[in-house]
């Protein structure tokens, strides 16, 4: 197994788990910090008081965020024995995604020396580069969403809706790097912003300035000098408008003109888009392309079932989905065409155009033509109609990549990710006993996805937040919100229950899926998995179990959103 030093946005699934079982369904080992260093979790601890017999929560405290210092040591120490580097920025500098975004009492000094501790840690990247020119290493940042953290250092969820909407209202157009930073509360007309009520905003508007020098120093001081070979930039939770359009034209002209970008963008050296929790996905993808494939960029085309990309904009993000599918291709080192395609991206836009789509998804698996699907249409989980659809055909169990989760970015960096890295692997790997365990992975990766977005997020979630919201224990909160924190909004034993149900229901769902056409096995028409592509021939693997181990779902951040949920899929 070529390995390959991650250090992921988050210790979220979706950031560290699924990126891990992607590599191996790629051959790639990939060498994470400690568990407790990129350890990443909201509030847990709240401060309460009794009024007339009944329990009310006066705030928040106690998250936790990655251990910085230690995960600079971390690359230190692995450098020398792996062959690519892919880093989270975020998780380098401020120990994770919230820790990049809490709110502080200034915003640094002058760029580029604007805050030593940073700069240092960022410069471990340097040193790497240094010592290793030949390594690739790939840099994945983000842009500071709208919104504050909800439940981190005591911000409630009245300030995650403030911050908002004040931060999504239109801002005066800047173009120069210090009026940027000294502009993010003057409005399109000129005027400045009023006071909030739920979060101080003098605060937040540092934090920006702080993340912003950030992502500066990475685009000046170390792309455009060579330390990093690829920076995947993702935009974390967008508007069309608001105080991230003038960051986001700022890194796009600087590619232009510093980079050799044009657009915005430049292929080889520097990416920006709307995604977060899908670019180790894609960066995975990109690397698995460098070391198997030398750089060659396979052949990429989509397929439109329903409205097409460009009239859909998702309401998180500022670019339309074809562009965010072009720009994801060019991320994970594809290249996109409109003819014969080494793969081919089914987009599902509509649900009554599922049945089409699942059509050309046989035709591509009689075909041997590499496919993955996204299922745009059930917004931030799968649809019904479209899964439905899906898991009936048994070639669905050939596609190399999917997903339905979160945003439109995230399921294109999800399912592109996937696709781009198992394929190649399998145009280029021989050795049977890698071809096995690879394959495995896979299947295992792909099973999840649909017991994830669909059966967790679509039904089993449904339960569990009904229960947390009938429980909540403070009288003086919305009970709606109950399952965004329920180890403090919910009591021990009920939050125990909730863990009950949350294993119960799994099992029940993955007996269901397992079940189904694409995943079926065990007799003459058994679903296959891809296991390697030998020009227009396929070997294939027959689905043989899925099985899911009890104790293993859990609410890993103590809320409904997000679980930890490892499916083992057997077919070698």
């Amino acid at each position: 197994m070529k390995k390959v030093l991650y250090v992921p946005l988050d210790d979220r699934p979706v950031n560290l788990d699924d990126v891990i079982k992607q590599g191996q369904s790629a051959g790639l080992k990939l060498i994470v910090p400690s568990s407790s260093d990129t350890r990443n979790r909201i509030d847990s601890v709240a401060t309460e008081s009794v009024e007339a017999d009944k329990l009310n929560l006066i705030g928040t405290s106690s998250p936790t965020f990655g251990n910085t210092a230690a995960i600079r040591k971390f690359i230190l120490k692995n450098a020398a024995s792996v062959e690519g580097f892919i880093i989270s920025s975020d998780m380098l500098a401020y120990g994770g995604l919230i820790g990049s975004r809490r709110l502080r009492t200034s915003g640094g000094g002058d760029f580029p020396n604007f805050d030593s501790t940073t700069t240092d840690l960022l410069d471990v990247i340097r040193q790497i580069k240094g010592r290793y020119p030949n390594k690739p290493i790939y840099v994945l940042d983000t842009i500071m969403r709208l919104a504050t953290s909800a439940f981190v250092e005591g911000l409630n969820f009245d300030a995650y809706n403030e911050s908002r909407e004040l931060m999504g209202k239109a801002r005066k157009t800047f173009t120069a790097f210090n009026d940027i930073l000294n502009g993010y509360n003057v409005s399109d007309s000129g005027t400045s912003y009023g006071d909030t009520v739920h979060f101080n905003k003098t605060q937040y508007y540092n934090a920006r300035q702080h993340k912003f020098k950030t992502n500066y120093y990475i685009l000046d001081q170390l792309t455009r000098l060579g330390c990093i070979d690829f920076l995947a930039v993702g935009v974390d939770d967008a508007k069309t408008q608001g105080v991230q359009i003038n960051e986001i034209r700022f890194v796009e002209s600087y590619i232009n003109n510093s980079l050799g970008g044009s657009g915005g963008q430049n292929p080889n050296r520097a990416i920006i888009l709307p995604d977060a929790d899908g670019l180790g996905h894609s960066l995975v993808a990109r690397m698995a392309n460098q070391l198997y494939g030398c750089g060659d960029k396979p052949k990429y085309a989509v397929q439109y079932y329903g409205p097409h990309g460009s009239t859909i904009i998702n309401a998180y993000e500022y670019m339309n989905v074809h562009d965010n599918i072009l720009r994801h291709v060019d991320m994970i080192g594809g290249q996109f065409m409109t003819g014969s395609p080494d793969i081919e991206i089914i987009a599902i836009t509509a649900a009554n155009q599922a049945a089409n789509a699942v059509s050309r998804i046989n035709t591509n698996g009689a075909e041997r033509r590499a496919t993955v699907v996204i299922d745009f249409v059930g917004g931030g989980t799968a649809d019904p109609t479209v899964t439905d659809a899906l898991i009936g055909s048994q070639f669905t169990g050939c596609i190399l990549g999917y997903s339905a989760w979160n945003t439109a970015g995230n399921k294109i960096g999800i399912s592109l990710g996937m696709g781009q890295a198992r394929y190649a692997f399998l145009v280029t790997e021989t050795h049977t006993a890698s071809l096995n365990d690879a394959v495995n992975a896979h299947g295992s990766l792909l099973f999840k996805r649909f017991l994830k977005d669909y059966n967790y997020k679509k039904i089993a979630i449904a339960e569990v937040r009904a229960y947390s919201r009938a429980n909540m224990k403070y009288a003086n909160l919305p009970a709606t919100i109950a399952d965004q924190n329920m180890l403090l909004f919910n009591s021990p034993e009920d939050y125990q229950h909730m863990i009950g149900m949350l294993r119960d229901a799994m099992q029940v769902q993955t007996a269901e899926l397992r079940a189904k056409n694409a995943f079926l096995g065990g007799n003459t028409t058994a679903a296959h998995n891809v296991k390697q592509i030998c020009g227009s021939t396929w070997k294939l693997e027959d689905y043989r179990n899925a099985s899911l181990v009890y104790e293993n779902p859990n609410f890993i951040w103590g809320r409904a959103f997000e679980i930890t949920l490892s499916p083992t899929v057997v077919l070698h």
